[in-house]
């Protein structure tokens, strides 16, 4: 019998208790940056060491981190569920923490892209610099989704969860769009989980149910009520 398709978005709040921050909780600031300086083309453009110092940052904190309970409950689910998560994050820690279907929307940390042609990626582990270039001679840029630039996987996670029969919201406000409306391509017949400290406004979904709850408790009581729909 062929497993069930579990779709799950994810967002900041299951990453922040591995302990990455995200300027979404401070009131757009992003570890004291002010995110259209170092999140937006215009400010690659303006002051491009400054954004390359910030990313390179931002890619040491990553590798110090490690997955938490929820990115190793998610891998675990993927016994029971064809499992595919759609993240918001650009860390590596669903991959570390097992799970092996991963849409990043937007963009990797640990990836660097060629200015010239967003299709031209290449692994980065350590620092990008200003000077680092494709081999045309194209400056390197971070592998991440800025404001004001579109997010390309959309289509594809889109497409992902029109297929579900289960789809699942962790750790993510559903104010961030075009990601926010992905759980609206779900079927409005399968049944919907969201699982967040905070549950976002949500009177327009159906067949919902709440766990308000962080993403690492949160996922225990979630395991329960999907071993119920296998």
């Amino acid at each position: 019998m062929a497993k069930k398709k579990l779709v799950v978005l994810t967002g900041a709040g299951i990453s922040a208790e591995s302990g990455l921050r995200t300027f979404r909780d401070s009131d757009g600031l992003w570890e004291g940056y002010n995110v259209y300086e170092v999140a937006t083309p215009r400010g690659f453009a303006a002051n491009p060491q400054l954004v390359l110092d910030f990313y390179n940052m931002r890619r040491k904190n990553v590798a110090a981190a490690n997955p938490n309970a929820a990115h190793i409950g998610l891998a675990e689910l993927e016994k029971d569920f064809d499992v595919t998560i759609i993240t918001q994050n650009i860390d590596d820690l669903h991959e570390r923490g097992g799970s092996t279907n991963i849409i990043h929307l937007h963009g990797q940390i640990f990836q660097m892209r060629s200015v010239h042609n967003e299709n031209k990626i290449y692994e980065i582990k350590d620092d990008i610099r200003v000077g680092d270039t494709d081999e045309h001679g194209h400056q390197l840029r971070p592998h991440i989704v800025w404001f004001e630039e579109a997010v390309p996987m959309i289509e594809v996670a889109a497409e992902v969860a029109t297929s579900a029969d289960i789809f699942v919201v962790i750790g993510t406000s559903l104010q961030v769009y075009p990601a926010a409306g992905l759980i609206n391509y779900a079927p409005a017949s399968i049944p919907k989980f969201i699982v967040d400290k905070k549950i976002p406004y949500t009177s327009s979904i159906s067949n919902l149910t709440t766990i308000e709850q962080s993403a690492g408790e949160g996922i225990k009581e979630l395991k329960d009520l999907l071993n119920r729909l296998k």
